[in-house]
């Protein structure tokens, strides 16, 4: 039989379609099996585990066919020591079944960290090495040395401290500055229309430290303390040009823009300070 002739006979003809048959079959099979082992369409939302500790959250995961992983740490003194405070997805993103939740969990106790190395060294040097580990930039207070700026000590809570000591971290550090051989001075800036962090971060680059803060009546929670700025300081940019280096500056704050217009009004209040 010729090729011609085997390819128009009914054995190949049969074969072909059998194979044609088989092939689509196993085709639909695959594709069952992926969409039943991949849940293919099913979704579900992710419930909100934030602040519960672990035999609650675990429990509420469990009942949504999920599983969960914690994967960093954190410390907030608000929060119940071994609650969730973070989770990935967010609460509510529909994820399918058995899929894994990471998790941020709020510690008993918060990190400790390591004092770097703080003398010997540049105010602006000694704030980066704070901000690196996790401590944050006090007090500036100065002392009599023929360096000006470079940083004597660090002190917490009124004692000194040395490099390689644990604390908690977030702690405040204040930090010892050499004042020069005469004393230093500073260009007394314009704290007005700035938010409290803001007028903190300003004075810290200029040598200086926050004083007394004063809230007026319209600020009544914490989030409107974020917000308000300052519409009055202590000494006044309007009388005072230059001021020693380290000193404090007293600052009023609110949520009343009008306080900001009242240039003269103001001028009179910071006369009448004392």
């Amino acid at each position: 039989m010729s090729l011609k002739q085997f390819l128009k006979s009914r054995i190949f003809i049969k074969h072909l379609l059998l194979s044609f048959a088989i092939t689509l079959g196993l085709i639909v099979f695959v594709l069952l099996v992926l969409r039943i082992y991949t849940r293919h369409g099913q979704a579900f939302p992710v419930p909100d585990v934030s602040g519960m500790t672990e035999e609650k959250f675990s429990e509420v995961l469990h009942d949504a066919h999920l599983k969960y992983k914690v994967i960093d740490s954190t410390y907030n003194p608000e929060i119940v020591p071994g609650a969730a405070v973070d989770q990935i997805p967010d609460a509510g993103h529909k994820v399918k079944r058995g899929r894994v939740v990471y998790l941020t969990i709020n510690t008993k106790a918060p990190e400790q960290v390591a004092i770097p190395k703080l003398t010997d060294i540049s105010y602006r040097h000694a704030v980066a090495q704070l901000e690196s580990v996790g401590l944050l930039p006090g007090k500036i207070i100065y002392e009599p040395s023929e360096y000006q700026n470079l940083v004597l000590r660090a002190r917490l809570n009124g004692k000194n401290i040395s490099e390689g000591e644990k604390v908690a971290k977030g702690t405040i550090i204040d930090l010892v500055l050499g004042s020069g051989e005469n004393g230093g001075t500073s260009i007394l800036p314009d704290l007005r229309g700035m938010t409290l962090s803001e007028a903190v971060i300003v004075l810290s680059n200029s040598s200086l430290n926050i004083g007394t803060v004063f809230y007026d009546a319209t600020i009544v929670s914490h989030n409107d303390s974020t917000e308000a700025f300052v519409y009055r300081q202590h000494p006044s940019p309007d009388f005072s040009f230059q001021i020693t280096t380290g000193a404090e500056i007293d600052v009023w704050l609110s949520l009343d823009k009008t306080k900001l217009n009242t240039e003269g009004v103001n001028k009179k209040e910071n006369s009448d300070f004392f």
